[in-house]
């Protein structure tokens, strides 16, 4: 997953380049394929590979996380 993440981005960001150095009709095309590349697919792949082992519960507000972040704050003014 890793490398295929990698690829795309250094695809996109070829197309990109490439539409930029170009100076024709289809350059506009170029561009606007590796921003879709890189809006599509890259990121949504860079974020699956990064939070699929993560457990969401401890990014999230609770009043269990309230009480943990209100304790750590105690114990550091003192």
């Amino acid at each position: 997953m890793k490398y295929l993440i990698i690829v795309l981005a250094l695809l996109s960001a070829g197309l990109i380049i490439t539409g930029f150095s170009i100076d024709s009709q289809n350059s506009q095309k170029y561009i606007g394929s590796g921003v879709a590349v890189l809006f599509l697919l890259v990121f949504p792949l860079f974020s699956y590979y990064r939070w699929k082992d993560k457990d969401l519960k401890e990014y999230m507000i609770t009043k269990e996380n309230l009480d943990k972040m209100r304790e750590s704050q105690k114990e550091k003014k003192f």
